[in-house]
């Protein structure tokens, strides 16, 4: 059917007079009203949306696609190329290597993030490991304040308690 023509089913379809004291529906058909026979008794076939349908068309036609991206990926075709090796082959993540360099853990925050741009300025951390670290030294700073003060609301409470 193409845009514009009206469905076999509506053909048959004549308008059945609302029975008295039921209100027309403010959605979809005016002619509509509950209890009216159904212009299309059978229905929509269970599970056929526009999605389900659509993705069924796809799929029978996908070896076909495939073996049109393969042609031209072996045509030489990079867009091809790289579109059938990014779904076959998974992406690269970058690694850092582990790095060692003096660090004093029991010192404050402040000075163990001194020690990593130390490092960071002699070339023994790479400068976005060195953020890494620091991040890492602010959250747990961030960590360890929250229990300090859970700790000292704890003793608190139970000196107001006692």
């Amino acid at each position: 059917m193409s845009v514009g023509q009206r469905a076999p089913w509506l053909d048959s379809e004549k308008a059945t007079p609302q029975p008295s004291g039921v209100a027309p529906s403010s959605a979809g058909n005016p002619n509509w009203h509950p209890g009216m026979k159904s212009p299309n008794p059978a229905g929509r076939p269970r599970g056929a949306t526009a999605k389900t349908i659509l993705i069924e068309k796809i799929l029978a036609e996908a070896d076909g696609v495939l073996d049109a991206v393969l042609a031209k990926a072996l045509d030489g075709d990079v867009g091809a190329a790289s579109l059938i090796l990014s779904r076959v082959l998974p992406g690269l993540k970058a690694q850092s290597a582990s790095v060692e360099f003096a660090y004093d853990a029991s010192v404050s925050a402040a000075r163990q993030i001194e020690q990593v741009i130390a490092a960071m300025s002699s070339g023994a951390v790479a400068p976005d490991v060195a953020k890494q670290i620091i991040d890492s030294i602010g959250a747990l700073s961030q960590v360890r304040a929250t229990e300090d003060l859970e700790a000292r609301i704890a003793t608190l409470e139970e000196a107001r308690g006692a």
